[in-house]
């Protein structure tokens, strides 16, 4: 790491977060925190994740609740997600319905984008609707250092991942987080070194102020995390971000095509910020730009290219949506 990585780690990481719900809720004082879920056909899972978050926005007796508003945000869901997450509990706000004036893109950014206008937070909170086993003291956790603090703007939260391997009877291993030892660490430490220090930079638990969030692009698909955490560096210093840890964090492990196709999104929010090509604060660009990424596959004894289009065109900072709206 970089001395000033070392001493932003040192400074900035939380190991054992104790913050509690009391403390924080007494701590917010007027602030308003949402919880967004962002879900795509998590019909396994979204329902217990939503159960178990529900006491910190439903606290049993007359005291105040730490999270105002708990919405699940569906990027076109075919299953039953939606209808469980509604039966669970949550606000449930379809992806189509937010900024309807913008034709929908595929992806977890184009959600966390729309989010931003379908709450009404100061302080946000993201979690992945894939997890099992999911804790809700995640959330307090990743709020201590925005309610307790003046200076993060972004907080990310780090965790040891076990590789859950499908079979059943087979023992889950550690090897979870390939893409972000292969590929999103070594990326940060060549375009900003003194990122080095951040632990999970691809983890999709964090929390992050409004006024952040409002005034930068966001990358779509599974680069949306990896533009976030550079924007907050370059515009507020490395102490602008804070890290916790969040203990174990299971979920669904995905194959290695749908993992190179991951990687070249996040590798593209990157290269955008290193050349200057994000989305412009003053002209909505809502063009379909994208490149075509090769992989190759086995069919028989050959070997075949396979083709895609990855989109990369970003979404401008909804400030600027907003000021756009009002000429």
């Amino acid at each position: 790491m970089t001395p000033e990585a070392e001493r932003w780690f040192a400074a900035r990481s939380w190991q054992d977060p104790s913050w509690s719900v009391d403390e924080l809720t007494r701590l917010k004082g007027t602030r308003r925190v949402s919880v967004v879920l962002p879900a795509l056909n998590e019909q396994e899972t979204i329902a217990p994740i939503i159960a178990e978050l529900l006491p910190l926005a439903e606290p049993d007796g007359a005291g105040e609740a730490l999270v105002d508003e708990l919405v699940v945000l569906d990027s076109g869901s075919t299953d039953h997600t939606r209808e469980y997450a509604r039966h669970a509990g949550a606000r449930v706000v379809a992806r189509e319905d937010v900024l309807p004036e913008f034709e929908p893109r595929a992806g977890k950014g184009e959600v966390l984008w729309r989010s931003l206008a379908a709450v009404s937070g100061d302080l946000l909170v993201f979690l992945d609707s894939d997890l099992v086993d999911f804790d809700a003291r995640f959330v307090p956790a990743l709020l201590g250092p925005l309610l307790a603090g003046d200076e993060p703007v972004l907080v990310k939260g780090f965790y040891r991942r076990p590789l859950r391997l499908p079979r059943e009877g087979v023992r889950q291993t550690e090897g979870g987080g390939r893409v972000t030892e292969l590929l999103a660490r070594p990326v940060l430490s060549a375009v900003r070194p003194d990122l080095s220090g951040v632990i999970q930079p691809l983890g999709g638990e964090y929390a992050a102020a409004r006024e952040f969030l409002e005034s930068v692009p966001f990358a779509p698909g599974y680069g949306v995390e990896t533009g976030l955490l550079i924007d907050a560096y370059d515009r507020h210093g490395l102490d602008g971000l804070a890290q916790v840890n969040l203990g174990v964090r299971k979920h669904r492990n995905r194959g290695l095509l749908q993992l190179g196709v991951m990687s070249r999104q996040i590798l593209a929010a990157a290269l955008a910020r290193t050349e200057g090509r994000t989305a412009p604060d003053e002209v909505l660009d809502d063009s379909r730009d994208e490149i075509s990424y090769t992989q190759f596959i086995q069919s028989g004894s050959e070997w075949l290219p396979h083709e895609q289009p990855i989109p990369t065109a970003e979404r401008p900072p909804l400030r600027s949506v907003r000021r756009n709206s009002t000429r």
